[in-house]
């Protein structure tokens, strides 16, 4: 049984999440509530926390998601898609992130891969993070500034949506043991070690080509 805690402070959109997980017999919000306090008061131990980005205060809530990913798994659901909340909030500790106009499905499979300890972005996200990556690197500006291979940021683009490296060989047309060998330079390269931090790197570089 997976137990959920819902932070929102829009009452519709915190019932609908309730309604939609008690649906699923994995799944029990233990928790609800419309703002860090009430995640602070509440006794009941959880497995995954299902957070607003934007609650009452206007601001997106990045410093209560690196505080609480310390100590669970964070899904930021949130009505903002811009890259530069996904990357806060990422970088920040978020375990996945998903927007508020996401199918149901969608959120339903990002709170059973975080809370089985992966990572999960929403399809949309995805396919911000993979159009950013295909387009042409800046030139670089230092020793900060690692150069991907094409085929490498090809690589980069597919983990960073979800995919396996089985999968993204198919997707490639190349042998996994080929996708081992990009994905171990792009960690040597970004001195990045698991998935999540892939991604993570995957956005900063997305970030720099927002940067005037």
């Amino acid at each position: 049984m997976i137990r959920i805690a819902v932070i929102d402070d829009h009452e519709l959109i915190r019932h609908g999440l309730e309604y939609l997980l008690h649906r699923h017999d994995d799944m029990k919000v233990v928790l609800s509530g419309v703002s860090i306090g009430d995640l602070r008061e509440g006794e009941a131990d959880h497995d995954v926390l299902i957070l607003d980005l934007y609650l009452a205060a206007g601001e997106p809530c990045v410093a209560a998601v690196r505080e609480l990913s310390a100590v669970t798994r964070v899904l930021v659901v949130s009505a903002s898609g811009r890259p530069v909340d996904v990357l806060a909030a990422i970088r920040s500790g978020a375990n996945g992130y998903v927007t508020k106009d996401a199918p149901t499905d969608q959120v339903v499979a990002a709170v059973r891969t975080v809370a089985t300890g992966g990572f999960y972005l929403s399809a949309g996200l995805a396919d911000i993070v993979q159009s950013e990556l295909d387009s042409p690197a800046p030139p670089a500006s230092g020793p900060e500034r690692p150069q991907l291979s094409a085929r490498e940021q090809e690589t980069l683009s597919l983990i960073a949506q979800g995919f396996t490296h089985a999968q993204v060989a198919r997707r490639m047309g190349v042998s996994k043991t080929t996708v081992d060998t990009y994905v171990e330079r792009v960690r040597a390269k970004l001195q990045v070690g698991n998935k999540a931090e892939l991604t993570r790197a995957a956005l900063n570089r997305l970030e720099r080509r927002e940067r005037p």
